[in-house]
C-alpha cells in the first residue's frame, strides 16, 4: 500500500480536497480517452491517441510544474494538460474533431491531430506576452523523440537567463528559475534523439526533467526488443552525477503510486530548479488500457497474462483503491463523483461536435437551395436533383462532401450560363476563400515584424573602403551584433574558441564569454534544438552547422519541428532561429554543399538566403534579427578569403528577404544563379560578350521565399530568353526557380526560346579539380550552353562551333 505524504504543512481537509481534485482530473481525462476513442470508431474523427494509463504520474507532474516552466511533451500528455488548467474537455473534443477555430480549439486550430498541446506565447498581435506568469507548452510534433532536441535548450535558456545579468529578461524569466519539463514514450528513448540530448543535457547541466512513461510496449513491440536489459535508467546509470562528476539525477518510481510520484517530481522539480541539473524520472509499471492509438488493439500482441496484470495495476484503479483505504472518501462518493464526471464529458463532447457542425450544416442548407435553384434551370437538372438529395441527406457532412458535391454538380452547367450557375459558382469561391486560409495561414509570420517586411539598407562605403578578406566583413558584423543585440548568441561545432572553422567569429569569445560564443559537441539535432528552444524563450540564437552538408544530420529536427512551429500553433508561438551554415563548390561528396532541392522542399516555413558574399550574408544576419520568421543562410565556402570592400555601415545594412538582385544588365537572355556559382556566370558575362551576346544577370539571392517582387519575369520580357545555372541535381533547385518563373510568374508568354536549366550531375560532386569540373557546371559549360541557345534562335548570328 502506498504512503501518505508528509501532512505537517497541511491539514487533512486539505489534503483530502487536493487528492480527490487530483481524481476527478484523472477520471476525467479517461472518460475522454474512451468516449474520444469511441468517437473515432463511429467516423466522426479521423484518429485518436490518447493518454489513458499515463494520468498519475502526470498529476503528479503538474505539481512540481511551477509559472513560467516549460513542457515539451509527448502526445499522451492529455491530464497534464487539464491539471495545469490549460485543457478542458470540450477544448480535447474540439481537437479530435479538427475544428480549425482556434477560439474553440487553441491548440493548433485543427491542423494537428488532438494529443498534441500547446499554450499561447504572443497575443493577437504577434508579440511576447508574459511568459512567466503563465504556465508554458511548446508545440507538440508526433515524430517519435522529436521533442527531445528542442527540450534541451528550453532549459538552456533559463542557464543563459540565470548567468547573464545583462540581458532583459522581462516576460522571459525570473532569475533563470524556470524548469523544462520533458516527457516520452519509453520505446521512443531508443531513438538518437534521446541519446544526443540527454548526452548534451548533462554536458551543459541545464534545468531539465525528462519523464519516461514506460508502459514496456512500443506499438506492439516489447521493451526486450526495443532497450538492452529492458530497462532504461539502467542503460542509463553512467549518466549517473556524483560527488566526483557532474551529470544527471535519475529517479525511478512507480507509476501508479501517487503518494511517491507526487514526492519524486518535487524532489526532481527542486533539484533541477535550484542546482540546474538535468533529472531523469523513469516512471514504470504504466499501463496503456486502449492500445496504442485507434489504428488497433493491443489484444492482439499481449498475452492474457499481461492483459490481467494491465487491469491491476491500471494507475486510476490503484489511485482509486488508495483513495479509500486511506480513509479520504468512501466508494459510494467516488462512485458519485464518477457519474457526475461522467455526465459532464458527455455534455463537452456534444457541445463540442455540435459546434462544429453548425456553420457546416449553414453551409449545407444554403448549398441544397442553390442546387434546387440551378436544377430548376438546368437540362441536366434530373443529375443536380440526385447530388443535392444525396446532399440532403447527409446529416453530418464534412465540407469536403458539400464543395465536392457543389463542383461536380457544376460539370453538368459547362455548356450553359444562368444566374443560378454564377451563384453557385460564387458560393464555392467564398467558401474557398474563407477556409483555405485556415489550413494555410501562418506559415511564416503576418504581423509587422515578418523578415520580408525588413526593409533594405545597402552597405555605404568611405572613399578610401579596404579591401578585406569576406570573413573579416562577416567577423566585425557579427561583432557589432553582439554589441547590440545582448540577447544574441551563437554555438556550434568548432564556434567558440577558435572562433569558427573559416574564422568568421575571430575573437568574439574572449570579448563576449563563453556562454555567448560557445563551443558544443559533434550533435547537429541537438544544436539546433538548442536553438529553437532559446528561441521559444526570447533569446535570438545563432546555430551553426559547420557546413551544409551536415545539416542532414538535423533536418528532421528543421523540418518537422522548427520549419513547422508557426504554421502549426497559427501564429502563437514563433522561432526567430538563425541557422548559420556554409557551402558551395567544393570538391568531394561530403562537402560538396549543394543539396538544396532536399532542403527547399523539406523547409518551407523557413527563409532560405543564398548570399553571394559576405557583405551579402552580413546584411541577412542584421535583417534576421529584426524579424520573426527562422532561416538558413548559406555563407559561400569558398568566398572567406576573397577580397571584398569595407562596409562603414556594418551592424546597420540589411540585405531584404525575398529580392532578387539585377548585378549586370543585358538584352539577349536572363541568367539567373546564386552563391558561388553566380561568380563564375559573371565571369562567362564577360567572355559572351566578345561573341556578341550581352546577358542579364540575376542573383536570386533568396530560395525562399522567392522574388517577391517578380522582378525575374520583368528581366525576361526585355531578353525573352532565360536560362537557370545551379550546382544542385538535376529536378532540385534548378526545377523549384523554374518552375516559380513560369507557373507563378507566368513568365512563358514572353519566352521567344525554350527555358533551360544547367545544373550538377545527378552524383555527387567527386573530390579534386577535375571532380568538381565534371561535376558541377563550369565555365566552359555556361557558355557553351549560352552560346547555344543563342545558336538555336539565330544560327546565322550564331554558327554552331561545337
Amino acid at each position: 500500500m502506498q504512503s501518505i505524504p508528509d501532512l505537517k504543512n497541511i491539514s487533512f481537509e486539505d489534503f483530502k480536497a487536493e487528492v480527490i481534485k487530483d481524481y476527478k482530473i484523472a477520471f476525467k481525462s479517461r472518460e475522454c480517452s474512451l468516449m474520444g476513442r469511441r468517437e473515432v470508431l463511429t467516423g466522426k474523427a479521423k484518429f485518436g491517441i490518447f493518454g489513458d494509463g499515463k494520468e498519475v504520474p502526470q498529476l503528479a507532474m503538474a505539481k512540481a510544474f511551477q509559472l513560467g516552466d516549460w513542457r515539451s511533451g509527448y502526445y499522451r500528455d492529455q491530464t497534464f494538460m487539464m491539471a495545469i488548467g490549460e485543457l478542458t474537455a470540450e477544448q480535447f473534443f474540439s481537437g479530435l474533431y479538427a475544428n480549425t477555430n482556434l477560439k474553440h480549439e487553441p491548440m493548433s486550430a485543427g491542423r494537428q491531430m488532438g494529443g498534441h498541446f500547446v499554450t499561447h506565447s504572443l497575443d493577437e498581435n504577434g508579440n511576447w506576452k508574459d511568459l512567466t506568469k503563465q504556465y508554458n507548452s511548446s508545440a507538440d510534433i508526433s515524430c517519435t523523440a522529436g521533442q527531445m532536441p528542442r527540450l534541451l535548450g528550453l532549459a538552456q535558456a533559463s542557464k543563459i537567463y540565470r548567468e547573464l545579468k545583462d540581458i532583459k529578461s522581462t516576460n522571459f524569466s525570473v532569475n533563470g528559475d524556470e524548469v523544462a519539463w520533458g516527457t516520452i514514450g519509453n520505446a521512443s528513448t531508443s531513438e538518437g534523439l534521446f541519446f544526443e540530448t540527454i548526452n548534451a543535457a548533462g554536458v551543459l547541466q541545464v534545468p531539465m526533467v525528462i519523464s519516461i512513461w514506460d508502459d514496456e510496449y512500443g506499438i506492439s513491440v516489447h521493451a526486450k526488443h526495443q532497450t538492452t536489459k529492458e530497462n532504461i535508467s539502467e542503460v542509463l546509470k553512467g549518466f549517473q552525477r556524483d560527488n566526483d562528476n557532474e551529470g544527471l539525477e535519475i529517479l525511478r518510481v512507480k507509476g501508479w503510486d501517487y503518494a511517491n510520484l507526487v514526492e519524486t517530481f518535487q524532489e526532481a522539480g527542486d533539484i533541477a530548479r535550484k542546482e540546474h541539473v538535468p533529472v531523469l524520472i523513469h516512471v514504470v509499471e504504466l499501463t496503456q488500457p486502449q492500445g496504442h492509438s485507434t489504428s488497433g488493439s493491443h489484444e492482439r500482441y499481449k498475452n492474457a497474462e499481461r492483459l490481467e496484470w494491465e487491469r491491476q495495476h491500471d494507475c486510476n484503479a490503484k489511485m482509486r483503491a488508495w483513495i479509500i483505504e486511506s480513509g479520504i472518501t468512501t466508494n459510494e462518493e467516488l462512485v458519485e463523483i464518477e457519474r457526475t464526471i461522467k455526465r459532464e464529458v458527455r455534455e463537452a463532447k456534444k457541445t463540442a461536435w455540435d459546434t462544429f457542425l453548425r456553420p457546416i450544416l449553414r453551409e449545407k442548407t444554403d448549398l441544397v437551395s442553390l442546387l434546387t435553384q440551378l436544377a430548376n434551370k438546368s437540362e441536366n437538372g434530373v443529375f443536380i436533383t440526385k447530388i443535392k438529395e444525396q446532399v440532403a441527406a447527409n446529416d453530418e457532412p464534412t465540407r469536403k462532401d458539400l464543395l465536392s458535391s457543389a463542383r461536380k454538380a457544376l460539370r453538368y452547367t459547362i455548356s450553359h450560363n444562368s444566374n443560378e450557375k454564377e451563384k453557385l459558382s460564387q458560393w464555392i469561391d467564398t467558401i474557398f476563400n474563407k477556409m483555405q486560409p485556415r489550413f494555410s495561414s501562418h506559415l511564416y509570420s503576418e504581423t509587422a515584424h515578418g523578415n520580408t517586411r525588413i526593409g533594405a539598407v545597402e552597405p555605404t562605403y568611405n572613399d578610401d573602403a579596404e579591401l578585406v578578406d569576406g570573413r573579416i566583413i562577416l567577423r566585425d558584423n557579427f561583432e557589432a551584433i553582439f554589441s547590440n543585440y545582448p540577447e544574441a548568441l551563437v554555438f556550434g561545432e568548432d564556434t567558440g574558441n577558435i572562433g569558427d572553422v573559416n574564422q568568421g567569429l575571430e575573437g568574439l569569445q574572449s570579448k563576449f564569454g563563453e556562454l555567448r560564443i560557445a563551443d558544443t559537441g559533434i550533435r547537429e539535432p541537438s544544436i539546433i534544438g538548442q536553438g529553437i528552444g532559446m528561441a521559444l524563450r526570447g533569446l535570438r540564437p545563432i546555430a551553426e552547422i559547420q557546413y551544409l552538408d551536415y545539416i542532414l544530420y538535423a533536418m528532421q529536427t528543421i523540418s518537422d519541428d522548427l520549419a513547422t512551429t508557426h504554421y502549426r500553433t497559427k501564429g502563437k508561438q514563433k522561432v526567430p532561429l538563425i541557422i548559420r551554415t556554409r557551402g558551395h563548390r567544393l570538391e568531394g561528396i561530403w562537402h560538396s554543399g549543394s543539396q538544396m532541392g532536399g532542403i527547399l522542399h523539406l523547409c518551407r516555413g523557413i527563409n532560405l538566403l543564398v548570399p553571394r558574399n559576405m557583405t551579402k550574408a552580413a546584411g541577412f544576419y542584421n535583417t534576421l534579427l529584426q524579424g520573426d520568421d527562422p532561416a538558413i543562410v548559406v555563407e559561400c565556402l569558398n568566398g572567406y578569403r576573397l577580397k571584398e570592400k569595407m562596409p562603414n555601415n556594418l551592424g546597420h545594412l540589411k540585405t531584404p528577404i525575398g529580392v532578387v538582385e539585377t548585378v549586370k544588365e543585358g538584352t539577349d537572355i536572363t541568367l539567373v544563379s546564386y552563391g558561388s556559382t553566380l561568380r563564375i556566370v559573371e565571369k562567362v558575362a564577360k567572355e559572351l560578350l566578345t561573341v556578341g551576346i550581352d546577358a542579364e544577370i540575376i542573383d536570386v539571392q533568396s530560395l525562399l521565399p522567392f522574388d517577391l517582387n517578380h522582378d525575374i519575369v520583368k528581366s525576361i520580357e526585355k531578353t525573352n530568353r532565360v536560362m537557370i545555372i545551379d550546382e544542385d541535381v538535376p529536378g532540385g533547385a534548378s526545377a523549384y526557380i523554374l518552375d516559380e518563373i513560369l507557373s507563378n510568374q507566368k513568365a512563358f508568354q514572353f519566352l521567344d526560346s525554350e527555358p533551360k536549366t544547367l545544373t550538377a550531375k545527378a552524383h555527387r560532386p567527386a573530390y579534386g579539380d577535375d571532380g568538381d569540373y565534371f561535376s558541377k557546371p563550369s565555365a566552359e559549360d555556361i557558355f557553351e550552353a549560352v552560346y547555344n541557345v543563342m545558336h538555336e534562335a539565330s544560327p546565322v548570328d550564331y554558327p554552331k562551333f561545337r
